[in-house]
């Protein structure tokens, strides 16, 4: 049963504890002796992005340097969105050849952003692999992309909407159920 509009799904240490598991995860899905970096998609992926890197640190030791990946003018639904698209900057100052990409995201729902964002970060290199690391799967599909790490499964309506809330972007953390607009 799809969760209630406006219904706090993960609090602040609830979503602490996901990117931790999803964090231990990673680590069990990689080879020792495999060389990997984090690329967040921007907005709400990168700050994802560093927090993950934190914890596998903290976690194995292995260092984990992170990228930022904007995805504005690869998305498919540009001429749809109104006004100006906002570009910010794609920050990858490490080489992506010879390395496993975890591509990091806050939610994963129809696909499309995960394409795009595929689209883009082969712009920038071939890596050995691509992994997808997300906080959230929702579900509802429309491309065939699926995610490697999955911080939780939720169910939701085709009526809501995930809102993932992040401190370094909204000055909070907490993952919530809203009404579609």
């Amino acid at each position: 049963m799809p969760a209630a509009p406006g219904q706090c799904q993960l609090d602040a240490a609830q979503m602490a504890e996901a990117i931790e598991r999803l964090a231990l995860d990673i680590l069990r899905g990689l080879r020792p002796d495999e060389t990997f970096v984090l690329v967040g998609i921007r907005s709400r992926g990168l700050p994802l992005a560093e927090r993950l890197a934190l914890a596998l640190r903290e976690t194995s030791g292995r260092p984990a340097p992170v990228g930022a990946l904007d995805i504005t003018l690869y998305r498919d639904d540009l001429t749809e969105k109104a006004g100006t698209p906002i570009v910010r900057p794609t920050e990858i100052p490490f080489t992506l050849r010879d390395r496993t990409v975890i591509l990091v995201d806050d939610v994963l729902f129809t696909g499309r952003t995960i394409r795009a964002a595929l689209d883009a970060l082969l712009d920038h290199g071939r890596p050995n692999r691509v992994a997808l690391a997300v906080l959230i799967d929702r579900g509802g599909r429309e491309l065939p992309i699926q995610a490697d790490f999955t911080g939780r499964l939720l169910e939701v309506g085709d009526d809501q909407r995930v809102s993932v809330r992040i401190q370094e972007v909204d000055g909070e953390d907490g993952v919530f159920i809203e009404g579609r607009a």
